[in-house]
């Protein structure tokens, strides 16, 4: 069986998108976009294989929809990048991108990760965001490993990396190296 895997990059000040739910903060710093992939600057390089050994997403409704609205994913489903398939958790109505494995859940992130273990089969599950999605999957004992790759940014608000209180007894440093601009970290979830 895989891993369960939040892999995102944040800000110093530990954001994932700005107070509007924008990650344009992201594609400022050298080597943030996605089409900087392969570059020494990039925390990107390596992604692609990372994403070749995910075999089941889940995120949350805000991330969702600032993809998709991005993106023009709607309009554009051909863009959609994902192969595997692709859990949104909402309380609400949206979307589904036209031919994209999208499956729109709600309630306990136990039962949607069972869903996806079942999926994946021996490949890794990526939890994507947001934070507090992330949050529930630890607060359920089903959050495996934590990536961030550190963006030389301060926000000053935003979305958290992770809303909540996790001390440093429930985490190991596997991970630690510069990519460019950026410090890429990885830690087991214990």
């Amino acid at each position: 069986m895989g891993k369960t895997v939040y892999n995102t990059a944040t800000t110093i000040d530990g954001y994932i998108a700005d107070p509007d739910n924008s990650l344009e903060w992201l594609f400022t710093v050298p080597g943030g976009h996605p089409e900087s992939e392969g570059t020494e600057e990039s925390p990107l390089d390596g992604f692609g294989e990372f994403l070749d050994n995910v075999g089941a997403i889940c995120m949350g409704s805000t991330t969702y929809e600032w993809i998709t609205e991005h993106e023009q994913l709607i309009d554009n489903p051909e863009k959609w990048e994902y192969q595997a398939p692709t859990w949104v958790l909402t309380s609400r109505e949206l979307p589904a991108v036209p031919g994209a494995d999208i499956r729109f859940a709600r309630g306990d992130v136990a039962a949607v990760h069972a869903e996806m273990t079942e999926a994946a089969g021996e490949k890794d599950l990526w939890i994507v965001g947001g934070g507090d999605l992330v949050g529930q999957f630890f607060d359920a004992g089903l959050l495996d490993e934590i990536r961030v790759s550190v963006a030389p940014v301060f926000l000053g608000g935003g979305a958290p990396l992770l809303p909540r209180r996790i001390l440093s007894h429930h985490l190991e440093l596997v991970e630690a190296k510069a990519i460019g601009q950026f410090a890429n970290l990885a830690y087991r979830v214990k």
